[in-house]
């Protein structure tokens, strides 16, 4: 069994914190003196940030055209559903959905992950219980239809990692989480409607037998239900491989193979929107296992060396004393990704995020340039 596979269970908790300082000290680089011009908006194309609790910063709705609010936990008390709360301070949020007020055009959705963050709540059984249960399926999507309207909102984004794993704790059942999880997207569509968004952070694959059942999503089933998916294009591999590679054979996966995922699933191109990391990938289980680019361009350079391109993988990467680092992406490698996109026909970019960035903006430009090539 390769590391990747031993480490595989550390990809949720990956994602959860590659940008919240835990492994990544906070240091910015110096003012930027100008930064480069935004491109016109194509109408239709989606450049989508996932904005998180733990950070300080308010967004810059000009950067982007959707916002991922992350995160909102459940709350169950012994497999009983008890509501949802966001993550940390409400106070944070509220600076964040008073955005819409000067930017009316901005998309906000409230995004939910199967993790328990908050000091009042515990692991009582998370979606997998929830969605075992008809009436707490209505329930949670009436709250989130409730909520959705009491802050002026446009929609859920559902990041269960994933159906069929019990990553960070939470309660799992192989035998039926797959077939549950497409019940629970079905009753957040009927009880939204059509006049909210629906997505989801989708995986590098389609669901996969396990024994005693599967895991991940079940992407054919789930998209009648849903307006597009966020594939999570990153944290495909680790050191000394690339986990956000275009396309790279000696990677675990690769976007090019976790797009061609959705579409053998019969996904239209223009209903995919391909996730890119504004941080670098070191290890799943060593420390610092990620570090946010404004932090990759504060390394010394008398050890480290940025910048470097595999040409295969089509992504720079970090050498450490002429050793490989960390692989990440930077603006070329976006607006290689955005270019191989759009001949595709899909939507756009989005990226974990927005606060990785460095205070030139430069991978926030990159992906609204790339993404809105005419």
């Amino acid at each position: 069994m390769s590391m990747f596979k031993i480490c595989f269970s550390c990809l949720l908790l990956s994602f959860l914190f590659v940008g919240c300082g835990k492994d990544d000290p906070a240091i910015d680089p110096d003012p930027p003196i100008e930064t480069p011009e935004l491109s016109p908006k194509t109408e239709g194309r989606i450049v989508g940030a996932y904005v998180t609790f733990y950070e300080s910063s308010i967004p810059d709705p000009k950067y982007f055209t959707h916002l991922f609010y992350a995160f909102f936990e459940l709350y169950m008390d012994n497999g009983q559903y008890k509501g949802f709360k966001v993550e940390g301070n409400e106070s944070r949020f509220a600076q964040i959905a008073v955005l819409k007020e000067k930017h009316p055009d901005l998309k906000i959705l409230i995004s939910f992950c199967n993790n328990i963050e908050n000091y009042d709540n515990k692991q009582g059984g998370g979606f997998s219980a929830l969605a075992k249960s008809e009436e707490y399926r209505k329930a949670f999507a009436a709250d989130c239809l409730d909520f959705l309207q009491k802050w002026n909102l446009d929609g859920v984004d559902m990041d269960w990692e994933f159906p069929g794993l019990g990553w960070s704790g939470a309660v799992f059942d192989v035998a039926v989480d797959v077939a549950n999880h497409v019940l629970l997207m079905k009753q957040l569509r009927e009880t939204l409607g059509t006049g909210y968004l629906l997505t989801y952070a989708g995986y590098c694959m389609d669901k996969q037998p396990t024994s005693g059942g599967s895991r991940y999503i079940d992407i054919a089933a789930v998209n009648p239900y849903v307006d597009w998916v966020n594939i999570m294009a990153y944290d495909l591999d680790e050191a000394p491989r690339h986990h956000s590679a275009l396309s790279d054979s000696r990677a675990y996966r690769d976007c090019q193979r976790a797009v061609n995922a959705y579409l053998n699933a019969g996904i239209p191109a223009n209903k995919l929107v391909l996730g890119i990391p504004f941080y670098g990938r070191r290890s799943f289980s060593t420390s610092p296992g990620a570090l946010n680019y404004k932090t990759i361009l504060t390394l010394d350079p008398n050890n480290y060396k940025i910048d470097n391109w595999d040409a295969i993988a089509s992504v720079p990467y970090v050498t450490n004393n002429g050793q490989f680092y960390c692989g990440y992406d930077n603006a070329r490698s976006i607006t290689g990704k955005g270019e191989w996109l759009l001949q595709k026909g899909m939507k756009g970019l989005m990226y974990w995020q927005y606060d990785g960035d460095d205070n030139a903006f430069t991978l926030r430009t990159a992906a609204w340039n790339a993404t809105m090539k005419k």
